[in-house]
């Protein structure tokens, strides 16, 4: 038996018993499964949203997607890992979930862990790298060192996303990233992260993109799309591309007609969910991010330790995530 905690009921964190504490049985690898001892675990978006408008079937959910720990067994046709093995990933949105002291998950989605990180602050990197990096060079097309005159426009770029998507942005192509953000403390976040400008997401986007002369060429709205998308159609250079991650009610495209511009979703699970046959994708670019972390040319985008995975603890974090103020990322030692 293993400890785990989970959500008994969907609704809002300040729920009694919104997240609680259980004993289940240790999950066995299937042919391609890594049963990993989590060390360490992070918070983001999709863990909210889950909790609070996802009914769990059977018993409780166990939440978590990102991960950093130690491969204690391994599936008959796993070849790229074996035991004992240090990882990290982001795991699969339809399997039971990385806040247990064990987890199993596919080997084609999971990367060496960085070297130079401890296993919280590894585990704060998987999801958001694997979002952004498919944003760059999936949804855009770009290719590494392409970009030279084109700019970025991220929208909220001190979130765990927007702080890894600037820097990939940054270190691997030649775009110009342009960065959103409000109060001061994000201001100097994205400042750090490696934003070449930063205008405020509070005002009207296309007078602040105005003012610096820039139609960009890609925008990567990240959090509010439904709020800023008349000034995105407004702003957005002709044969732009937009892609988005958040989830908004409605979305009328017809405005980007003239300027023939491009619209993508990305959602990291897909590959996942959908077993796609570049899944493998995802292994390769979590060995790279590592490679990247380890060589100082990226830096962690954690802002915020928890402490030990525990109700308590992880409570504090869903509602850090859900008012808004998180920065980077927010992670937790694992249970074990």
């Amino acid at each position: 038996m293993m400890q785990a905690i989970g959500y008994p009921k969907a609704g809002p964190i300040a729920a009694e018993n919104a997240l609680i504490e259980f004993e289940t049985d240790i999950p066995q690898p299937g042919l391609h499964d890594l049963l990993v001892e989590v060390r360490g675990i992070s918070v983001n978006p999709v863990d909210v949203k889950v909790r609070a408008n996802m009914q769990p079937e059977g018993g409780p959910r166990i939440l978590g997607f990102d991960a950093a720990g130690v491969v204690t067994a391994i599936g008959s046709e796993v070849s790229r890992f074996s035991p004992g093995d240090e990882v990290f990933y982001a795991g699969d949105i339809t399997r039971p979930g990385t806040n247990a002291a064990f987890h199993l998950v596919d080997e084609r989605i999971v990367g060496r862990k960085p070297t130079s990180l401890g296993f919280a602050d590894a585990a704060g990197m998987p999801l958001t790298s694997i979002t952004a990096w498919e944003i760059l060079f999936d949804s855009f097309g770009l290719k590494e060192s392409e970009g030279e005159g084109e700019s970025l426009l991220i929208i909220g770029g001190a979130g765990g996303v927007g702080s890894i998507l600037i820097q990939l942005a940054k270190k691997l192509t030649k775009l110009n990233v342009i960065a959103t953000a409000s109060r001061s403390e994000t201001r100097e976040w994205v400042k750090k992260m490696g934003a070449d400008y930063i205008i405020n997401h509070r005002n009207p986007l296309d007078e602040e993109m105005n003012a610096l002369g820039i139609s960009p060429g890609y925008v990567a709205s990240l959090t509010h799309t439904d709020r800023h998308f008349e000034a995105i159609a407004k702003l957005v250079k002709p044969r732009g591309h937009i892609a988005l991650i958040d989830d908004p009610q409605s979305l009328n495209i017809v405005s980007l007609k003239p300027k023939a511009v491009s619209v993508s979703w990305e959602f990291m699970f897909t590959r996942s969910m959908f077993q796609t046959e570049d899944m493998d994708a995802q292994h390769i670019l979590l060995n790279r991010v590592a490679d990247l972390l380890d060589n100082n040319t990226l830096v962690s985008t954690v802002n915020r330790h928890e402490g030990i995975l525990n109700v308590t603890n992880l409570r504090n974090a869903h509602e850090r995530q859900e008012s808004g103020m998180a920065i980077g990322k927010t992670v937790l030692d694992g249970l074990s």
